[in-house]
Formats: structure tokens, C-alpha cells, sequence
């Protein structure tokens, strides 16, 4: 699946995923810190995933990945915008973009977030307490 708007694509299309930019920008995030490689790749093999391109260059800036059984379930996670495109609606496009998709839209949604509620809200998402076991 594909979304184009002013420059900027969101795709679906795994070929298109640049995995050292997603793991290098993953490794960056509060959430996400010391993730390895390894994990980073099994986790997008195993992912609904999109990415946000430049339209031009095909660049990513961007990421999201989604868990699901595309029928009652979804998880959104990795959800990131790179800093030097911030500020453009680029993450609300692709908010809208993934609870849109149709392994999406149907099914119950969840996601953690420590900072991005009021991102997240404008979608239907509501802060609830939610039950976790670590590994």
C-alpha cells in the first residue's frame, strides 16, 4: 500500500525499509535503547510495516510497525519521525496512515506511549493502564 502527499511517501512494501536507519534511529529512542539488530530485523520480518519516504530520493525518515492478526488485533509500535522532519505533520500523516490500513481499522488497537498522547487521542486512542510481563 502506498500514500503519497507533498514530496513524502508512505509505503508498505518491505524492499523499500533502510534497517540500518530504522535500527539506528530506534537506538536512539527512550523505548527502544539497546535493542540489537538482530531483534530490529525479526521484528520488521514479523511486522505490518511502513515507512516514510522523501518521494525523490526514496530516503526514509520515518517508520511505524504494527503487530497484528489483521482481524480483532493490532499493536502500533516503533513509531518515529527522524528530528530533522519533525514539525511537518509527518507523524500525524502517518498515524492516520496506519489506522487506516485494512489490518488495521477493524480490529481492537493498542500502544504504549510516554509522550505523544495528544498525537495519539486525535485517533480514538484513550490512556489506560495496561498489563504487561517482561521477558
Amino acid at each position: 500500500m502506498k500514500f503519497e502527499r507533498e514530496g513524502f511517501l508512505i509505503s508498505t512494501e518491505h524492499e523499500l525499509l533502510d534497517v540500518a536507519f530504522i535500527d539506528q534511529s530506534l537506538n536512539s529512542t527512550y523505548w527502544a535503547k539497546g535493542r540489537s539488530r538482530e531483534t530490529v530485523e525479526e521484528s520488521i520480518r514479523n511486522s505490518l510495516c511502513f515507512g516514510v519516504y522523501k518521494t525523490e530520493t526514496r530516503k526514509q525518515i520515518g517508520f511505524a510497525r504494527v503487530v497484528t492478526d489483521q482481524a480483532t488485533f493490532s499493536w502500533i509500535c516503533d513509531v518515529f519521525i527522524a528530528e530533522t522532519h519533525r514539525k511537518k505533520g509527518l507523524g500525524k500523516w502517518l498515524v492516520e496512515c496506519v489506522t487506516a490500513h485494512p489490518s488495521v481499522k477493524n480490529c481492537r488497537s493498542f500502544l504504549g506511549t510516554a509522550d505523544a498522547h495528544a498525537l495519539y487521542e486525535k485517533f480514538g486512542y484513550a490512556r489506560a493502564e495496561v498489563m504487561r510481563r517482561l521477558p
